[in-house]
């Protein structure tokens, strides 16, 4: 919508009588954040509620990447668009979700709220009235000669029947097309290799070994008072990356397992492809350390190394509770020599980049924006992403790819 709709109102589309109010729009956003589509989804809400504000107070010549970047999501003022694809990622998720919610619960909604594809500016629609014309009035009738109407029925009736099994032919075919059709999307082709075969997933999640203090409320605790617990804890950060890919592979139909820390074997790892989430405190070091890009935890600062040699990727501020503002995370996806199996890893040095990595490779915007410049093939080649994440009031953001390998 334009700027000048500054009062808060807005004509309908098509040349309506009826108009729609800034009240009524609103109340229509309340309906659409309140809805499990979005309720889920913090920065999709504030993403939203942005964006139809500044467009009813009349700025919309506001709702620029940028500027969405540093009011919504604190990006620095001199940050880079083209280095962050944050706001465009956020904003496909927005037009996803508003799909999603116009297809089902808010389908018969007086006021209708819509994202244009490559747009940050909303459109705001009076939903179809939907009212049928009122009936012909009756004539007299009358009976057309006997000889007439039967054969004109028969006579129409054979192509109206044809014409109905040509259409239903098709869009069966269609349906069988759209089932069968080969992977076309950077996200499908990242999986291809992993998924191709019956063989079901395996999804690692490592025990982290944490200390219980016996009893709790010991006041003065000695260092004996500290119980081991090295195989009943998860981190968080895996638990959600693990949420993420188990619903990917349930929306694609592919079967998967679920083990956990020492219920894992090497034999597992070698029985079909595989996908090792997390990595600090976790035995999966040993699995990565060959590869080009690896979290090194053995010296400070804690950060990822290439071919061996540390980089400026780490956390020098990196507190003992493991709180950070930042994280580094690195994605892998290989045939691997050890396993001989298609192995994918996904981690952060903390939690946070671990989580933030599992949105990358569960997120057909985010995997495109990754893969924009690979080479030709890469379909086929094993690869490394490097990531970094900011963590904004204990969440990580959308991750930013700082290198990638392919060989």
């Amino acid at each position: 919508m334009g700027a000048g709709h500054s009062s808060g109102v807005f004509p309908a589309q098509g040349g309506e009588a009826n108009e729609l109010t800034g009240p009524r729009i609103r109340e229509e956003l309340d309906r659409i954040l309140a809805s499990p589509e979005f309720r889920t989804s913090k920065r999709s809400q504030e993403f939203l509620r942005y964006v139809v504000e500044h467009t009813l107070q009349g700025e919309s010549d506001l709702l620029k990447e940028r500027t969405i970047g540093v009011d919504v999501f604190g990006r620095p003022a001199d940050y880079d668009p083209s280095d962050d694809a944050t706001v465009r990622v956020r904003a496909g998720e927005v037009r996803k979700r508003l799909g999603l919610y116009y297809a089902e619960q808010g389908v018969r909604n007086p006021v209708r709220i819509d994202l244009p594809l490559g747009a940050y500016v909303p459109e705001f629609h009076l939903a179809e009235t939907g009212v049928l014309p009122a009936p012909a009035p009756s004539l007299p009738e009358t009976a057309p000669p006997p000889e007439v109407v039967a054969p004109k029925s028969r006579a129409r009736l054979g192509p109206r029947l044809m014409a109905l099994a040509a259409l239903l032919c098709f869009l069966a075919g269609g349906v069988i097309w759209w089932a069968s059709r080969p992977a076309n999307t950077p996200l499908d082709q990242f999986w291809g290799p992993v998924l191709t075969g019956g063989a079901p997933v395996l999804m690692c999640a490592a025990y982290v070994p944490v200390y219980r203090l016996d009893p709790d409320s010991n006041p003065n605790p000695k260092p004996a008072d500290f119980v081991p617990l090295p195989d009943q804890f998860t981190g968080g950060g895996d638990l959600i990356a693990a949420s993420r890919l188990t619903e990917m592979l349930t929306r694609m139909r592919r079967p998967f397992r679920l083990k956990i820390g020492n219920d894992v074997s090497f034999q597992d790892l070698r029985t079909g492809p595989a996908v090792l989430i997390g990595y600090s405190y976790t035995r999966w070091r040993e699995i990565s350390r060959e590869m080009r890009y690896f979290i090194d935890t053995t010296r400070l600062p804690i950060g990822i190394t290439d071919n061996g040699a540390p980089t400026k990727w780490s956390l020098p501020q990196l507190t003992r509770d493991r709180h950070t503002d930042e994280d580094y995370a690195i994605v892998s996806r290989l045939f691997h020599p050890d396993t001989h199996a298609m192995l994918v890893e996904v981690a952060g040095i903390t939690q946070y980049g671990t989580a933030a990595a599992a949105d990358l490779v569960t997120n057909s915007d985010l995997m495109a924006e990754a893969l924009r410049d690979a080479p030709k093939g890469w379909q086929t080649k094993n690869l490394q992403f490097v990531l970094h994440v900011k963590v904004i009031s204990g969440s990580s953001s959308s991750p930013r790819l700082l290198a990638k390998y392919f060989w």
